[in-house]
């Protein structure tokens, strides 16, 4: 029955790496994305999908649907398309949307022969307002038996862990005045940003090694000649899990109150991203995956443990239903990810290739839920017990 799906998705590899190549041609950021997912889209309709577009009210998602005859387990494929501001696909979203998009194609080939039924979801924005979060919040996935997606990158990698993460905004309002003929009139809101950063560090010290605060200060002032009344410093604070994240960010805040009660300016907190859960991984399923690779042709000592590498919205996925994000290898040069080398060693026949590898390893793990109950059952248990935890 693999074999069926791999002859299928070999059916399509030059139509998929030609989509793949086009639209990382053609980059556009979260919640632009028109032309990929509009593509994507008109591709799963072609492969006899049932395509609601505009989901959620937003206009780049989408989900599409097949169905067997024979009911059983719902498998989602989930699909990125959005570019970093400046860089492009340096993240290689291009080659997570096709993967979805031929794993898709490939179980669609073996399903009406065991039953269930398979989605994909076109989901905008991951590097930014990521549109899993109100997905998941909506119960979009609630229903879904396993959540799977691969990320390109220069080594293999088992599905790890991820950043729980608040994007917090601190808005500091003060009072103008000429900084030379009679600063004491003025409230510089600029030195409630700078004694902020400078809390923040001292905080550092008393944190543990896992949470990341990292910031920028997006305004600061208009002139140096006028005490500045406004300036805005935004910060991710990122951690191993939501409850420290959630704890770390009540610190932070407390420095900024500081920093504003010092300087006599007042202070508005907002969230100016949506929060990110940590990546919960299945390991059943991540197992299973590890084991498609392998009959594939990956060695197993070439897969490595999976790591942290940064915030996902997938996190908030994995709370609602059992998912993993391994990282599948596309390029042979050890660049990091969001660098121009990465974007560029992305494009090449060689990306194209491992693109397809990591297609026919989701489609084969899919087809493993679907049709060893066992697995099934394993996957759930581990879910719930990660619920519950």
């Amino acid at each position: 029955m693999k074999t069926d799906i791999y002859h299928a998705i070999d059916d399509q590899t030059d139509r998929l790496k030609k989509l793949a190549r086009w639209i990382g041609e053609h980059p556009e950021l979260g919640h632009e994305e028109v032309m990929a997912s509009g593509m994507l889209s008109d591709e799963l309709e072609r492969q006899g999908f049932r395509v609601d577009r505009g989901v959620l009210g937003l206009p780049t998602a989408f989900i599409a649907e097949y169905a067997a005859a024979k009911s059983g387990p719902t498998i989602a494929f989930l699909c990125e398309y959005d570019a970093l501001p400046g860089l492009g696909h340096a993240c290689g979203h291009h080659l997570i949307c096709t993967m979805g998009l031929g794993a898709a194609i490939g179980l669609k080939a073996a399903i009406d022969r065991v039953g269930g039924t398979i989605r994909v979801y076109g989901t905008p924005a991951e590097e930014t307002t990521g549109a899993k979060v109100p997905m998941a919040e909506a119960g979009l996935f609630d229903d879904v038996d396993a959540a799977l997606m691969a990320h390109p990158f220069h080594r293999y990698e088992r599905s790890g862990t991820s950043l729980a993460m608040d994007a917090i905004q601190f808005e500091f309002f003060g009072k103008s005045a000429h900084a030379a003929a009679n600063p004491q009139d003025g409230v510089n809101a600029l030195d409630a940003v700078l004694l902020t950063f400078n809390a923040l560090n001292a905080l550092r010290q008393q944190l543990e090694s896992h949470v990341r605060i990292h910031g920028v200060i997006t305004e600061g002032g208009k002139a140096a000649n006028i005490i500045p009344d406004y300036a805005v410093a935004r910060f991710y604070v990122r951690s191993a899990n939501r409850p420290y994240t959630d704890e770390t960010v009540r610190k932070a805040i407390r420095c900024a109150e500081g920093a504003a009660l010092q300087t006599g300016c007042t202070l508005k907190v907002s969230n100016y991203e949506y929060s990110y859960d940590e990546l919960r991984t299945n390991e059943p399923l991540s197992d299973a995956f590890t084991r498609n690779l392998n009959e594939l042709g990956v060695p197993l000592d070439a897969i490595q443990d999976g790591q942290d590498h940064g915030s996902l919205d997938l996190g908030n996925v994995s709370r609602r239903c059992p998912a993993i994000h391994p990282f599948v290898q596309v390029i042979d040069e050890s660049f990091s990810l969001h660098t121009p080398e990465f974007r560029d060693l992305a494009m090449t026949e060689r990306a194209l290739d491992g693109m397809i590898v990591g297609a026919k390893a989701l489609a084969a793990t899919a087809y493993d839920v679907l049709a060893q109950p066992g697995l099934l059952a394993r996957v759930r248990e581990s879910f719930e017990a990660g619920v519950n935890a």
